[in-house]
């Protein structure tokens, strides 16, 4: 392991309105390493990403880059230096082609009767050998949309890979992987640090980071906590590190499934939709929590999403309560009682614009109509009970929602929700891209909720997690369910039936 360090922060301080995100903060990444970046959400994880790439100016503190002090005011700018960043989100044109996308901006140019023209078969070529370099053999003539977003992920690390980066930044690359596409992920990463890049690796995924890290650094609070080699910090040490306490084991279990009896209040027979969801029958009881367990494409999304009537069905029926009913549109859902946290917090989620206050009374304001109006400050006492009763971390409720941390933002959107009373919330990944303790809040919440009666549809990737927290767990297979287990049963046993299948 290489001893030569070529980014290092000392003492970085960032300021907001009324906030210290950051407070003296040192992080030194070395050649040859993947250094992982841990802490809740709202620890200054992101604020120190965006301050190492010139997204931000410091407050105090400074930057060093191979040993020379630098100012990097723009992403641009950190980019020229060798300082490149992967977003959870991939930050790239999907209707550009993959060569365009490698090398939009810089495109590679050459004279024609006295006129610069682009040299589009030189940055084919260009393009194709730096894909090469990280195993993937594309057309890279195609538009980029035209790939699933591991190939997309791999195309924005060939871009940071162009500019012939010093240091790779990736801000939860792995959130929409599937696990055969994280293991590729890494193989390229491990190749990366052989070749001696500098690699700072930011994720909620404990199991991951232990799989491709060699130094730890451990955010709370904005400040740092400590750096520390993988092997010096076990998972239950860097819990704690990161949340400040030690965390119970039974924290977020559902100790205790409930045997759900009488009258269902969400009944569906034959539902689906063809090309999307296969005939599936489903059936949610007040008080209860059912999880939805299956891999990635197994149809666990698309079945909420007609669940709530964001798409339409054409087969089977829906019964609430009782009564058939027929969703062409969420607003029907929602004055029948349901409710629904999407899988894409930023796309579908929040309104980044608004403010918390404005985000909480949505759902509320669409299912009174236009004309009942909910005053701003009628909006602020329910934003300000949620808020409270969530613990979600915010100066005031007329703070920008976008200015949250990815676990306060989902907090947001859960409350939401609460707000309009539902008997049956659809929860879509909730805990996505949020850390342990913020996890565990959410998943207490989910209980809480059952046990007063709410019926929940828990969908969740983390298999761990939906066993934790289902009364009932509907297995799902190539976008069918395939069968039942009851709560408190193993991942293996989900496993099992998800391979049997039928």
């Amino acid at each position: 392991m290489s001893s030569h360090v070529v980014l290092e922060a000392r003492g970085l301080t960032r300021r907001f309105t009324g906030v210290l995100a950051l407070s003296g903060v040192d992080l030194r990444l070395f050649a040859g390493e993947v250094h992982a970046l841990m802490g809740q959400n709202g620890a200054g994880k992101s604020t120190l990403i965006k301050v190492l790439t010139g997204v931000y100016p410091a407050d105090a503190g400074e930057l060093r880059l191979g040993g020379e002090v630098i100012h990097p005011g723009s992403p641009a700018a950190a980019q020229r230096l060798g300082i490149s960043t992967v977003y959870q989100e991939v930050n790239l044109c999907p209707n550009l082609s993959v060569a365009e996308n490698i090398f939009a901006g810089r495109y590679p140019r050459k004279s024609a009767a006295g006129f610069w023209r682009i040299d589009w078969s030189r940055m084919q070529i260009d393009a194709r050998a730096l894909l090469a370099r990280l195993n993937l053999d594309i057309d890279v003539t195609r538009l980029l949309s035209s790939f699933h977003v591991a190939v997309q992920q791999m195309v924005a690390i060939a871009r940071a890979l162009s500019v012939e980066a010093k240091v790779l930044i990736l801000d939860e690359p792995t959130s929409s992987l599937d696990e055969q596409e994280v293991k590729r992920l890494f193989g390229v990463l491990r190749q990366l640090r052989a070749e001696g890049m500098a690699i700072l690796f930011v994720t909620h995924f404990l199991e991951q980071m232990y799989a491709i890290s060699d130094r730890i650094t451990v955010l709370r609070n904005g400040e740092r906590v400590g750096e520390y080699l993988k092997a010096e910090l076990p998972p239950a040490a860097l819990i704690t590190a990161m949340v400040g306490r030690e965390l119970s084991a039974a924290a977020g279990r559902n100790e205790h499934p409930n045997t759900a009896t009488g009258p269902a209040l969400l009944e569906a027979r034959g539902f689906g939709r063809r090309g999307q969801l296969n005939p599936v029958d489903l059936s949610l009881h007040g008080g209860e929590v059912v999880g939805v367990g299956g891999l990635l494409g197994s149809g666990r999304t698309e079945l909420a999403r007609l669940l709530f009537g964001l798409d339409r069905s054409d087969s089977g029926e829906l019964r609430v309560a009782g009564e058939r009913v027929r969703f062409d549109s969420p607003a029907q859902a929602i004055r029948h009682g349901l409710g629904m946290c999407p899988e894409e917090r930023k796309v579908e989620g929040i309104i980044a614009e608004l403010s918390v206050r404005e985000n909480v009374a949505l759902a509320l304001q669409a299912r009174l109509g236009i004309w009942s109006y909910l005053s701003p400050t009628r909006q602020k006492e329910i934003a300000d009970r949620f808020v409270q009763a969530l613990g979600i971390k915010t100066p005031d409720t007329d703070t920008p929602i976008a200015l949250l941390s990815g676990g306060n933002q989902q907090k947001v959107v859960l409350a939401r929700w609460l707000a309009t009373e539902p008997r049956l919330l659809i929860l879509d990944e909730p805990t996505r891209g949020i850390d342990v303790a913020a996890k565990q809040e959410i998943m207490n919440e989910i209980l809480a909720l059952a046990r007063g009666g709410m019926a929940v549809l828990f969908i969740s990737s983390e298999m761990d997690e939906v066993v934790r927290v289902s009364d009932r767990i509907v297995v799902m297979r190539d976008r069918s369910k395939v069968g039942e287990l009851p709560g408190n049963s193993s991942e293996q046993a989900v496993y099992h039936l998800i391979a049997a299948g039928t």
